[in-house]
């Protein structure tokens, strides 16, 4: 089957390279067992290629499911996957088959499987080796037959340094690698899919396609598209619904897309992670290094005026000739830097020594357990909303409560 013909049956619409590639691996993988692992930015598409997968793989006539682990609470995961026995917990009134026993035969797809607790990644690493696994509360061994895909939008290397995906599982999955280019590394693309959206929505809404002037396609070629094409798809939606003129310009187009920049300034809501804190950390450390340095560099000169008119000058001299010094521009300009930055940061900061300052605003602990309180506080304890503000599943957050003991 050509590419071509692949992207016409699925609705895949881009002619890029890095896109061809990642459809001609899905092709030549398809009729295999071999599992696949899925890599990419959020929005980009990652759930259309299982579909290609099993539907030109010899399971095509058996069950595809999809699963995504990252909506499951941790709680369950276990009986969701793999079944569970009547009385194996509290609410188990009856036996229920997993996913892994439904699908035997078939394909299953592990979406965001890096958010899987380390428990469920051996059960899925015995069933990757084995074909065997049991249902909760049972001792019973079950053998299933099923192609597994996973995908994620980490970066699942990192997970296994930091201990949070196993190492052994990764390379189980990652027996043939599918990446996903984001929709900043296919402009070639970014027009075309636009056109195709403004034309679906306006056979959905009944209202005539919009289009982009020559300065409205430059903006959407040089943004950097951060929710990818699921960003791009919303926009063009809303442009279609609410936007006056069936020819968009820059400006208008500018009122639908945030600025990139501004998105990543709160931290926060992009993930909380320590990578984040590492980022903080070191232009922290880059702003205390340059103010201590300014401070030295000014008791230097002080102190090398004082020696040098300790032998010609008297103390009241002296006294003139520092006095002048601070009222010098360098001075006054140092001072006014230094005031600035601690009224900036005079709630947060108490600037007593230089390392006890590191050492208090760099613990991470700290400001996880702060910034999941305001969250919660802010949604009123909402744990869905807070969440999503901070750009965590809610399993994982749920997690974070318990490990941090917050009430």
């Amino acid at each position: 089957m050509s590419i071509q013909s692949i992207k016409q049956r699925f609705g895949v619409i881009g002619n890029s390279g890095r896109l061809n590639r990642a459809i001609d691996i899905a092709i030549q993988v398809a009729p295999t067992d071999l599992s696949v692992l899925i890599t990419g930015e959020s929005g980009t598409g990652k759930e259309t290629f299982p579909q290609i997968i099993h539907h030109l793989s010899p399971r095509k006539h058996n069950s595809y499911i999809a699963v995504n682990c990252g909506a499951i609470p941790e709680g369950t995961i276990d009986s969701e996957l793999f079944g569970h026995e009547k009385g194996a917990f509290t609410g188990a009134v009856d036996t229920r088959k997993g996913y892994f026993e439904s699908s035997d035969k078939g394909t299953i797809f592990l979406d965001e499987v890096s958010e899987l607790p380390l428990s469920s990644q051996v059960r899925l690493l015995r069933v990757l080796e084995s074909g065997e696994f049991m249902k909760v509360g049972s001792s019973k061994v079950i053998k299933t037959d099923v192609r597994v895909i996973a995908a994620t939008n980490i970066n699942v290397l990192k997970a296994v340094r930091d201990g949070r995906f196993r190492e052994d599982l990764y390379y189980r999955l990652n027996t043939v690698p599918i990446e996903i280019p984001a929709l900043h590394d296919r402009k070639e693309d970014i027009i075309l899919l636009f056109k195709k959206f403004a034309q679906d929505f306006s056979e959905k809404y009944q209202m005539p396609p919009i289009k982009l002037d020559d300065e409205a396609q430059n903006l959407l070629l040089n943004y950097r598209w951060p929710g990818n094409i699921r960003q791009l798809k919303n926009i063009t939606e809303q442009i279609s619904i609410i936007g006056q003129s069936r020819i968009i310009t820059a400006e208008e187009m500018k009122l639908y897309m945030p600025s990139y920049d501004n998105q990543q300034l709160p931290a926060i809501y992009k993930g909380i992670d320590n990578e984040t804190f590492s980022s903080e950390r070191e232009i922290l450390y880059k702003i205390l290094f340059d103010m201590k340095k300014d401070m030295n560099d000014m008791k230097k000169v002080i102190q090398k005026l004082l020696n040098k008119e300790e032998t010609t000058h008297s103390f009241s001299d002296n006294s003139d000739y520092i006095n002048s010094f601070y009222a010098s521009d360098e001075f006054i300009e140092k001072s006014q830097a230094t005031k600035q930055y601690n009224i900036k940061h005079e709630e947060s900061i108490n600037i007593q020594d230089t390392e006890e300052l590191v050492e208090e605003s760099l613990s991470i602990e700290v400001k996880e357990i702060e910034l999941i309180k305001k969250a919660l506080e802010k949604h009123k304890g909402k744990r869905k909303m807070a969440a999503n503000d901070l750009g965590i599943s809610e399993r994982t957050l749920y997690r974070k409560i318990k490990e941090y003991g917050i009430e």
